[in-house]
């Protein structure tokens, strides 16, 4: 399965939003968001498996019958999700990690930040 970014953005912002503290999330609230209609159940769980080995959520268990539950997002997820919660800068991140030929979550997150850096220096006037 290709990696899909915004399905990766999506899940963040869900996890995101059904957080609360000490509350672990079921794969079966996560497909049941609104903001993942658009994903299938396999397509969720792959990129889940995506986030978790890249250190983005808390606490990530998968079962046997291809379930799998969340506590959080962690505090790498939490940055990266901030880096590209604008639609500008997400579709600026999108678009440059896309030209460079690399969607994998290490460049998106460094290319986030990047972008990030960059917005500071312009607003500081650098």
């Amino acid at each position: 399965m290709k990696l899909n970014p915004d399905c990766i953005r999506d899940i963040l912002l869900a996890v995101e939003d059904t957080s609360s503290y000490g509350k672990i999330i079921s794969s079966f609230e996560l497909y049941k968001s609104t903001s993942l209609s658009n994903y299938s159940e396999n397509e969720i769980l792959y990129h889940v498996r995506q986030l978790a080995w890249s250190k983005m959520l808390e606490q990530t268990d998968f079962y046997l019958d291809n379930s799998f539950s969340i506590l959080d997002l962690s505090p790498q997820g939490h940055e990266f999700l901030n880096n590209i919660r604008s639609d500008d800068n997400w579709n600026k991140t999108k678009e440059f990690s896309t030209k460079i030929g690399s969607l994998a979550v290490s460049t998106l997150q460094s290319v986030a930040s990047s972008i990030i850096s960059i917005s500071i220096q312009k607003y500081l006037g650098l």
